[in-house]
């Protein structure tokens, strides 16, 4: 378990670096608020997030698919099938329960109030894939380590499916221009950065399109993809309309807002 911890976050470190260091020199959208100012908020609460998941669930989905597999416990504990297929099963239903939770925290109110958090950011870059709610973090581990038991999936699935997860993230979420071309032909079966970059928009029909993090055609075969902005890439607006002033988006409200009156 140490070595996965390690392995996670050594891919999340480096795909942060390059990222951050590629969406620099190849911009989609011109960025105007202090990195500073952003980057300070959207880091610190995944430190915030990282040390609440470890005081209140400390336990990864790999010890959950260890206890799974110990105790013969999901899915593919019962009924045997070859290694590959099972890993690769499980990572495409473990990506089918993230688009499903992302659709209920935009539909279910509740869930909301969390998850709006993320869409306050009113600038889109690589550090926006970090930037969630502690209370939504720790609910998103709940489901995932429910999907873990219910699928018995293999560890070394988890494993890979928690680091694309996280790297995949941090790509959707860039300031990232890639060739109309080669965005095209990745959308066909992944989450471009032009793709999730609708979902960030401020007009609420886009805003409710593009769940996926992974692969693209959930939104697809669901109904809920989107092509391309209203106003382009460049001219569209990112964030809330009812969250218009980024300078009150400080540390405190970004936790303490989900408590407040809507």
């Amino acid at each position: 378990m140490e070595s996965d911890t390690i392995l996670r976050l050594g891919f999340f470190a480096v795909a942060l670096i390059i990222l951050a260091t590629i969406e620099h020199i190849f911009p989609r959208q011109k960025l105007t608020i202090s990195k500073k100012f952003r980057w300070s908020r959207n880091l610190s609460l995944i430190i915030i997030n990282s040390i609440a998941v470890k005081i209140l669930l400390p336990f990864t989905l790999a010890t959950v698919a260890i206890y799974a597999q110990n105790n013969d416990m999901g899915l593919f504990n019962y009924f045997s099938a070859p290694p590959l297929v099972t890993i690769i099963l499980s990572f495409i239903v473990l990506d089918l329960l993230i688009y499903a939770q992302h659709v209920a925290f935009h539909h279910i109110p509740i869930f909301w109030r969390f998850h709006k958090i993320h869409h306050i950011d009113q600038e889109i870059d690589v550090t926006t894939g970090l930037r969630f709610h502690p209370i939504e973090i720790l609910l998103s581990h709940l489901i995932k380590c429910y999907g873990v038991l219910v699928l018995g999936a293999p560890v070394l699935a988890v494993i890979i499916f928690e680091i694309t997860l996280n790297v995949m993230a941090m790509f959707t979420h860039s300031n990232l221009k890639l060739p109309n071309k080669l965005d095209k032909y990745i959308r066909l079966v992944f989450v471009t950065p032009d793709m999730h970059r609708v979902h960030h928009s401020t007009v609420v029909t886009e805003t409710n399109s593009n769940f996926g993090f992974n692969f693209s055609f959930w939104d697809k075969f669901f109904t809920t993809y989107k092509d391309q902005p209203q106003s382009g890439h460049k001219k569209m607006k990112i964030g809330l309309k009812e969250y218009p002033n980024y300078k009150e988006n400080s540390l405190k409200q970004i936790i303490t807002l989900p408590f407040t009156k809507q």
